[in-house]
Parts: C-alpha cells; sequence; structure tokens
C-alpha cells in the first residue's frame, strides 16, 4: 500500500508539472538566463569604461588623490640573508631595513611634529634602488619595505602590542612593476645561489598605493604621513599608526615617496582593504598618477625606463635617491660610477608639453616612440618616451632642450612643437654642470 501511495503521488506531481506555463520550467529559464548573463558580461566592461575618469592637466593638482597602483605587483624577500642578498645586487644601500631604528632619548620631535604625541616618529623608511645588468644599463626598479615586527603593532584583539620572535628571519617587501614580475622573478632566483632567502610573489596578498596631489603637506620631517601619524596609540606600539583605525593586523602606513617629496606618498597595503584616509570621492584611475608623475618628470617601471638600454644617470636615478655612491660593489656599478665621477650627462629625460603653432595645447596627437628633432636643422635631439593629453617626457640632448634659439618639433609632425619644461625639483648642480659643458662646447 505505501509503494501504491508514493507511486500516485510521483503521477500527482508530474501531472502538476504539465499543465505548469512554459516560462516557469526550470529547463525554458535556463536560455533566457544564460542569455542575459552573456549580454551583461559584454556589457559591463563598456559601462565601467564610459563611467571612468579621464586624467586631466588641471585634475592632480587638486589633491589629496588616492590611486591602486594595478601597474605594480609585491615581491616577498623572507631569510636570514635577505639583505646581505639584495644589498650584492641593488643600486641602493639597503642595510638600513635590516636594523630597526630606535626612539632617540630624550627627542622632542614626536610631539612637535604630530597632533598626538603617542605614536613613534622613528621606523624604517622605504628605500627606491633599482637592479642593472652586468654593464649598467637598467633591469627593473623597486621599493623596498621593511613590516614592523608584531610587537610594534596592535594584536588581533586590538588591546595590546602582538607578540613577536626575535628570531623570526627579517622579511621585505618589494613594489615591482607588474609587467616583468616574472622576469624579475626568474633574474633573482638566478643570483640566490647558496643565499639563504624565499623569493615569493605575494601580490594576491597586498597591494601598492599611491596617495598625491598639491594639497599635500611636505613640511614634515618624518617619512611618515603627517596626518596618518596622529591614528594610533602607545609609545612603542603600533608604529604602523594605523591598525587601531583600519582594524587589520598587518600594520602598514602611509610613507613619503622615497624619490621626490612632490610625489606625495607611497605603501603596501593588504589587498582586501582599502587605506586609511583615502575618501570615496577622492580615489581615481591611475592614469591620475601616471599624468601627475608626466608632470614632474619622473619615470618608473621597465616600460617607461627601456630595460636593457637605459643608462641610469641619464633617466636621473641619482637625483630620485635610487643610487649609493658609498655603498660596496654591486652589480653594474662600474659605468654608473664612471659616468658620474666624470661629470659629463649630455642627455637627460625631461617633461614637456605638445603646443601647436598658436602655443596651444594639443591632446592625443603624439605617441610614445615619436622623435624629436630640432626644425633649423633637422636633427634629431631625443625620443617621446610617454606621453598622455598634452604632456610627455623623454630622453632630450640638453644642449638642445635649453638652447633659447632652438625650436623643438615632433619629427615629420613639424605643426607639433615641444615645450621643455626643467624641473622645480632638478638639483641646482645639474644646471651649472649643463652651462659649463654648453660653453666648453
Amino acid at each position: 500500500m505505501e509503494h501504491k501511495r508514493k507511486a500516485e503521488k510521483r503521477k500527482r506531481k508530474r501531472e502538476r508539472h504539465k499543465k505548469m506555463p512554459p516560462f516557469t520550467s526550470s529547463w525554458h529559464l535556463r536560455t533566457p538566463i544564460s542569455t542575459l548573463s552573456r549580454r551583461f558580461r559584454a556589457t559591463l566592461p563598456r559601462l565601467l569604461s564610459s563611467g571612468a575618469q579621464q586624467p586631466s592637466s588641471s585634475s592632480a593638482a587638486v589633491g589629496p588623490l588616492a590611486c591602486r597602483l594595478g601597474s605594480r605587483s609585491v615581491v616577498r624577500f623572507r631569510g636570514p640573508d635577505a639583505a646581505k642578498f639584495l644589498q650584492g645586487l641593488l643600486t641602493n644601500d639597503v642595510r638600513p631595513l635590516a636594523v630597526l631604528p630606535a626612539a632617540a632619548v630624550g627627542s622632542d620631535e614626536s610631539s612637535s611634529h604630530f597632533p598626538t604625541p603617542n605614536v613613534s616618529l622613528y621606523h624604517s623608511p622605504p628605500i627606491y634602488a633599482a637592479l642593472l645588468t652586468p654593464h649598467g644599463r637598467f633591469l627593473y626598479d623597486l621599493f623596498l619595505y621593511r613590516p614592523p615586527p608584531a610587537d610594534h603593532k596592535l594584536d588581533r584583539t586590538g588591546s595590546g602590542p602582538g607578540k613577536g620572535d626575535p628570531h623570526d628571519p627579517l622579511t621585505l617587501l618589494a613594489d615591482v612593476d607588474a609587467v616583468v614580475l616574472d622576469e624579475l622573478l626568474d633574474c633573482f632566483n638566478k643570483y640566490r645561489l647558496r643565499s639563504k632567502v624565499d623569493i615569493e610573489n605575494v601580490s594576491k596578498e597586498f597591494a601598492c598605493w599611491q596617495r598625491f596631489g598639491g594639497n599635500l603637506s611636505n613640511a614634515a620631517p618624518s617619512t611618515q604621513e603627517p596626518e596618518a601619524a596622529s591614528v594610533g596609540w602607545g609609545t612603542g606600539i603600533d608604529h604602523a599608526a594605523e591598525s587601531s583605525a583600519q582594524g587589520n593586523s598587518i600594520g602598514w602606513k602611509w610613507c613619503k615617496d622615497p624619490r621626490l617629496d612632490c610625489l606625495g606618498y607611497r605603501g603596501i597595503f593588504p589587498s582586501n582593504t582599502i587605506p586609511p584616509l583615502v575618501e570615496s570621492d577622492k580615489e581615481v584611475d591611475e592614469r591620475h598618477y601616471l599624468l601627475w608623475r608626466l608632470q614632474q618628470g619622473v619615470a618608473e617601471g621597465s616600460t617607461e625606463i627601456p630595460k636593457g638600454e637605459a643608462i641610469p644617470l641619464e633617466y636621473n636615478l641619482a637625483g630620485l635617491n635610487a643610487i649609493s655612491f658609498e655603498k660596496g660593489c654591486y652589480v653594474g656599478q662600474e659605468l654608473v660610477a664612471r659616468t658620474h665621477h666624470r661629470g659629463v650627462i649630455r642627455k637627460r629625460l625631461l617633461p614637456f608639453k605638445f603646443l601647436n603653432d598658436n602655443g596651444e595645447e594639443v591632446e592625443q596627437v603624439v605617441s610614445p616612440g615619436s622623435e624629436i628633432a630640432e626644425s633649423n636643422s633637422n636633427k634629431t635631439v631625443g625620443i617621446v618616451n610617454t606621453a598622455v593629453g598634452c604632456c610627455g617626457m623623454g630622453i632630450l640632448r640638453l644642449e638642445e632642450a635649453f638652447n633659447p634659439s632652438s625650436t623643438l618639433t615632433i619629427k615629420d609632425q613639424n605643426k607639433i612643437q615641444v615645450k621643455v619644461i626643467r624641473p622645480d625639483w632638478w638639483p641646482t648642480e645639474w644646471n651649472h654642470v649643463h652651462e659649463e659643458q654648453t660653453v666648453a662646447a
């Protein structure tokens, strides 16, 4: 009897299903749902691109703006030989990252420069450096950070300092060019040999951010963002100054860009969070940061600084604090040291603007790789490295770039003039050296 009741129940269910309208059947729903899904996926990129903010020459000056740097990835160097390994390869001195600085006894800097005196002023600032070929040509650039130890951060409950093991090996995080990430990892692994250091891609865990704009304060003596330094508590605890505000255990902070004050602040943060002090209406596309760098004449990454070809001093890496002339040997040091001590640099990376015959700015008419010529002699004097809108930068011969009688144009586009801009951050001695070279010539 039980078997018959179950059979009748299944029969009634099938009959009810046959009487249902076609659009309520799950089989009939599959086609429209999949079609809508495909249409949505096809439309989404267009919606995102149409809603994206377009950079302009004035937007970056509003500030402070912030952007996540999708063009950069994060690599972790971990092991007892991490600092020694990088010291023998990179152009800058990385030894300061191997030692945690202690607060000076009796110093009143923390109370005189920060809104709240309970955050330690002393920490390991980031270092900008480059890896060169054995012949001294540029390969990769890196921003090196040392994460604060556990006892310099709040624990997961936020009620006190964390507990760290003093015997933990040194860990350094490197902000690197994402385009050449695989090549960079292979290159470092070839140099590793027997060094006790692990090299890992941790881009899924961390993200690189930049905070920039004309309204950021550059007067503070600390490498830490002054506004961020007022967040946190406890002397010697939470050096990151943002753990209590952000609620994470990483403890990273905004630091002054190690290259130039005018570039703002940079940092590595957990990839699943938004850094502190990033306002929703101030988070912009990375192209705004690119435009900001173009106006300052600062190249970044192996695309803007040609890999295997660029001479570091011509791309102003010495002025960007990427080269130490006092450290020991590193790969490619001979060419860099010889060029530096001779003091003869005839070409440099310079920012410029594109103008028409009437002196008006013109946009989107010049592409990277275009040659720059002196109109009177039609002699090629440089090449466009990067171009966005009416702004660009490239390698130019200094003699023609700053000669008042020279008129520079884009080769084969004589109606497009190139107005060279001398960056405000250039050291005074660069101008003097150029003048001496011009007189000697």
